[in-house]
């Protein structure tokens, strides 16, 4: 196995099992927690899509993972309101 592929595996077994989290309600889509998976996951997984060529799949995870670190952003910014 080389290291494009072990990047995609990584990518979307992260992305799987914080959405398995979220969806058995483990893990609120609140939390920072969550979108941290996300964005781990989203950023290998635009890597990989940019290693293998495919465009359309590297678009759609870097717009995935720039929600995802919008989303802490705001919740660190909320979190310093208080």
């Amino acid at each position: 196995m080389d290291y494009v592929l072990l990047i995609g595996i990584a990518g979307a077994f992260i992305t799987l099992v914080f959405y398995a989290l979220q969806q058995t309600a483990k893990l609120s889509s609140e939390s920072a927690l969550y979108d941290t998976g996300n964005v781990i996951g989203g950023a290998l997984l635009t890597t990989y899509a940019l290693l293998i060529g495919s465009v359309p799949f590297a678009v759609l995870n870097a717009i995935w993972t720039i929600f995802a670190l919008r989303d802490i952003v705001c919740y660190y910014q909320k979190k310093n309101v208080r």
